[in-house]
């Protein structure tokens, strides 16, 4: 979120220099900053006990393959919304969850936190934001992701730690 105006007074920011963060925007009535904030979210590799990954394709816009994500909401930790919406998009319950990495994706001003969630092979139930939803093996669920994507840097972070904790 870019801020133009002040969210407590309402007024017109202008551009200040603050210490080594250069020219943000700042309210001269409230003599205050307001640093411009990436949405929240997570982006999470769902795996079961075969190491298959779960692979979807949302009902509304893009149509290729990515990893189960979302919003994060007001007192929710990532953690608490990586499990929420595994259970929500595929009616999955995940046994655990582990933080993976960060993500930035500049095109929509967001901040992806990246897990692994455990979950026990099952029958979807899908929500009504994904088409569908399949199991892959992990290197098959790679190379079915585009490049350069935050679901393949995702998936390419957690084949990393599969192979380092067999090792």
């Amino acid at each position: 979120m870019k801020f133009r105006y002040c969210p407590y007074c309402g007024s017109k920011l202008i551009k200040k220099e603050i210490g080594d963060e250069g020219l943000v925007p700042f309210c001269g009535k409230c003599n205050l900053p307001l640093f411009d904030l990436p949405v929240s979210c997570t982006i999470i590799l769902v795996l079961n006990e075969y190491n298959e990954a779960v692979l979807i394709k949302q009902s509304h816009g893009n149509k290729n393959y990515g990893c189960v994500s979302g919003y994060m909401k007001i007192g929710e930790s990532a953690e608490e919304c990586a499990a929420r919406e595994v259970e929500e998009e595929l009616g999955i319950k995940p046994c655990e969850i582990e933080y993976v990495n960060s993500y930035t994706f500049n095109k929509k001003e967001m901040i992806m936190l990246g897990f692994m969630a455990r979950v026990r092979k099952a029958e979807f139930v899908l929500s009504d934001e994904v088409e569908s939803a399949e199991w892959f093996n992990i290197e098959e669920a790679r190379e079915n992701l585009r490049e350069a994507t935050v679901a393949r840097k995702l998936v390419e972070n957690c084949i990393e730690r599969i192979c380092e904790s067999s090792d």
